[in-house]
């Protein structure tokens, strides 16, 4: 059963050096970037996007840096990792190590395009419309990525089949009186059982004890076993959200992109941001959250839950101009 399932996939592709590896994580990035490329052009080609095809590459480099790496960074240390930015200022720029905010993505990608719009004289909507298609292949690639990290899982799913087990509970302190009171125990069974963890433990800082832990899960089948009788099982959440905010979003979009080439600019736009604020609000009653609940109206929701309410409105903003200024809305190329 997949509730038996003990977590131990390896976030690094390979090593160059012990510090120069290649992670899953930074090569979903890269993925997306391509991907969204490919599709950008086509739809420039076709005339759905204000942007001719030619120039899909300049554009999605740009937005890359100046948008997702820069607007998701610093969304997720000022939302989730502020505490850890205060002590150390240098960790916004380890991206390698994960920590990238969906919300603060979408954020930066929507003041990039801005600014990149004026300067080209185009529609900022009609731009937005096209990277609103590929935006959710992003997110997709990105908590596909999570979930081989082991991060960002879900919460305790006892007597469900759709969950499994997260070695990297053990060393989580959010999870209070949860798995995280059974790491001293991990780590003796993990010592006994793997003679270079054992060394690892006595001659170092154990600056990456969780990197190490899991490398010897990962060889040692019967050590995984062990472990696994300290863990909870929990929901993947990190692949409902793959499939709900990645690739059920891409298909309505790219449905309604090919399907209504005539829409005003700006209707995609505010259909991803309110679809994507369902999908996230939908998933979250799933996900094991870092920081405390938000209340609001009587309520009590999750950060991810509070910022996508937002989103809602927000969308349905973008939609209510566009309607109201179809005819100045005409593909420019």
């Amino acid at each position: 059963m997949l509730a038996e399932y003990i977590h131990h996939l390896n976030p690094v592709i390979f090593s160059i050096t012990d510090a120069l590896k290649l992670r899953w994580y930074g090569l979903s990035y890269l993925m997306a970037f391509i991907v969204g490329y490919f599709i950008l052009k086509k739809l420039g080609e076709k005339k759905l996007w204000v942007l001719p095809g030619d120039q899909a590459g300049d554009f999605i480099s740009m937005v890359a840096f100046f948008g997702v790496f820069l607007g998701g960074r610093l969304g997720n240390v000022l939302i989730y990792q502020r505490d850890e930015f205060f002590a150390d200022p240098l960790m916004v720029f380890r991206v390698w190590e994960g920590g990238m905010a969906s919300h603060g993505g979408i954020l930066g990608v929507a003041i990039f395009s801005y600014f990149y719009a004026r300067h080209k004289k185009i529609s900022w909507l009609g731009l937005g419309d096209g990277v609103c298609v590929v935006a959710p292949l992003g997110i997709m690639f990105g908590r596909l990525a999570n979930f081989i990290n082991g991060e960002l899982y879900g919460r305790i799913a006892r007597g469900s089949e759709w969950a499994m087990k997260f070695p990297n509970t053990l060393f989580d302190p959010t999870l209070g009186d949860n798995e995280h009171k059974y790491q001293r125990v991990a780590v003796d069974m993990a010592a006994k059982a793997d003679a270079n963890f054992a060394n690892y433990l006595q001659n170092s800082d154990q600056k990456h004890l969780v990197e190490h832990f899991n490398t010897a899960l990962r060889d040692n089948d019967a050590l995984r076993q062990q472990i696994g009788t300290l863990l909870e099982p929990r929901y993947p959440s990190q692949l409902f959200q793959a499939a709900g905010e990645g690739l059920c979003l891409f298909l309505i979009l790219l449905f309604i992109r090919i399907k209504f080439p005539k829409l005003p600019h700006g209707v995609i736009t505010g259909l991803f941001f309110i679809l994507y604020a369902f999908f996230r609000i939908s998933m979250e009653n799933f996900r094991q959250q870092e920081i405390a609940d938000v209340h609001l109206l009587g309520m009590t929701l999750t950060m991810g839950q509070f910022l996508s309410v937002f989103m809602i409105f927000i969308g349905a903003g973008f939609i209510a101009w566009a309607v109201k200024n179809k005819d100045n809305n005409k593909i420019q190329q």
